[in-house]
């Protein structure tokens, strides 16, 4: 959104001096006008006119315990989405009258220069408001969403037909409008090409599908002959791209030039760039195609290894840890039980590392993450975001306990605005991923350990229901996560605090 200021003369524009208008009502119009149901804010003095306004024309004002929380409950805009920031001089937002008695004094100074000083402050004031309350248009304006050109997308076809085992590796972006999901999920499984899912397009194939691959992506890029990059990035998640074999077709597609081309000709080279919509490319590619499907070989060959590597975390997941509970345990029981329809919001380290390989998202956008740099505090904003959009379904923040201290405040949120959500703290006193490295490399543990707190009471303080789970509750671990479910349902949002133990499951993780 785009709020122009007004700069003529008021000779041009008349001034209501007697208005109770403000500008307030006028960025509440153009929110309505834009299709905005809510807004999510911490109430402040200099922000007081837009809420009301805002309040007046039935968009719903959620206030949040912490400013952080309301811009990730809001998070999204146009191109590669994110927060905007747009700043409103405090003097636009209020009424005539209020504004001209701190601007026009009751008594100027006498002489020339206190005449002036008074004439100059009444015009500034008539400048200011000239016009303000007059029509003008508010609808959206145009989004400028790049698309691959007609070469760019036969290009790609070609490279796709001629190879034999090409893999996708999909990224947020792919979520993004205007492309339905379903048409995107249809266009990959038509495509048969196996694919590995990040960030927020977890989930775009459903829980199990027989082109979906979850592990041993290194070895898989080694192997490939073409790998397409979907709105995947070749950062540190990547290696910078040295994980990509230089023998393999390469195929970048990203909105964002400056992420298409991240790294290149250092560890890796693309065969074509794409800056455009990833969405609407797939599709193109999948009717470009038709009659094509990947060798079957290739993607059943990935799914043997990532049989025999679930089958190997299983079994990990059942070993006894020094103390407390095993955290994939946990995590596996949670997948288990967790509804069709559930929206997974994942905040946190150690944790959420391994609740990344064990969860598996219901369908698009039920997986909603920090992102590339492990922003930690989305927790309670993300899950306040989705369960107002989705009421009917389950939200579950998966919290490691360091995490969990930036947003647990909102379960007051949660309570007030009746928006019940479930939460899980794996408590392992510490902030393990950042340990897990320091430890080894510099001799100490400093800074880095935690307390078992209770964060189970903390949730009944703010009006939700907290439960604590131990070793002595392995066996009854499903009815407590039932309840739970139970409690979220009849309106009460919940926290499971979840005493775990340490395994190696992670080790060699990078935390940098």
């Amino acid at each position: 959104t785009v709020v122009a200021s007004y700069n003529c003369s008021h000779s041009c524009h008349s001034t209501d001096t007697q208005s109770t208008r403000h500008g307030g009502e006028s960025v509440a119009e153009v929110l309505r006008a834009h299709g905005i149901k809510y807004v999510f804010t911490l109430v402040g003095g200099h922000i007081s006119p837009i809420l009301v306004a805002c309040e007046k024309v039935g968009i719903r004002v959620v206030d949040t315990r912490h400013e952080a929380t309301a811009v990730f409950a809001a998070d999204a805009v146009s191109g590669t989405p994110g927060p905007v920031f747009i700043e409103f001089p405090l003097d636009t937002l209020y009424p005539f009258h209020l504004v001209s008695k701190e601007f026009i004094p009751k008594s100027p100074p006498k002489g020339l220069m206190g005449n002036l000083i008074a004439w100059y402050m009444k015009n500034h004031m008539l400048n200011l408001y000239a016009g303000a309350w007059e029509p003008r248009d508010v609808s959206p304006l145009p989004v400028h969403i790049p698309l691959a050109t007609d070469d760019q997308v036969q290009k790609c076809i070609e490279l796709v037909s001629r190879a034999k085992k090409p893999v996708i590796l999909l990224g947020s972006q792919a979520v993004l409008a205007p492309t339905p999901a379903e048409e995107i999920r249809k266009a990959l499984e038509g495509l048969g090409i196996p694919c590995f899912l990040g960030g927020m397009s977890r989930g775009i194939l459903g829980k199990d599908s027989p082109i979906q691959i979850r592990q041993n992506r290194r070895d898989a890029l080694k192997e490939a002959d073409l790998v397409l990059l979907a709105g995947t990035v070749c950062d540190f998640r990547l290696g910078y791209g040295r994980v990509l074999s230089r023998h393999s077709k390469i195929i970048a597609v990203n909105r964002d030039k400056s992420q298409l081309l991240k790294n290149s000709d250092l560890f890796w080279k693309p065969t074509i760039a794409v800056q455009g919509d990833v969405g609407s490319l797939l599709v193109q590619l999948s009717k470009g195609l038709k009659g094509y499907h990947c060798p079957q070989e290739w993607p059943q060959s990935l799914k043997a290894q990532d049989a025999t590597k679930e089958a190997a975390n299983r079994a990990k997941a059942e070993e006894k840890t020094e103390q407390h509970l095993n955290p994939l345990k946990v995590l596996y029981r949670v997948d288990e039980l967790m509804a069709e329809d559930a929206v997974i919001v994942v905040d946190g380290g150690d944790f959420v590392g391994s609740a990344a390989y064990i969860l598996r998202p219901r369908g698009p956008l039920h997986w909603l993450d920090p992102g590339a740099f492990g922003t930690l505090g989305v927790g309670g904003g993300f899950a306040l975001g989705a369960k107002l959009c989705r009421p009917d379904s389950e939200v579950w923040i998966i919290y490691g306990d360091g995490s969990s201290g930036y947003s647990i405040a909102e379960f007051d949120t949660f309570t007030r605005h009746k928006t019940p959500i479930i939460a899980v703290v794996g408590n392992d006193a510490g902030w393990t991923q950042i340990s897990r490295e320091q430890v080894p490399m510099l001799g100490s543990n400093v800074a880095c350990g935690l307390a078992f707190t209770d964060y189970h009471t903390v949730a009944d303080g703010y009006g939700g229901k907290g439960y604590l789970m131990g070793r002595e509750d392995e066996e009854k671990m499903s009815d407590i996560i039932r309840k739970a479910q139970k409690e979220t349902r009849e309106g009460k949002a919940t926290l499971l605090n979840v005493l775990i133990g340490k395994t190696n499951f992670r080790e060699g993780s990078v935390s940098v």
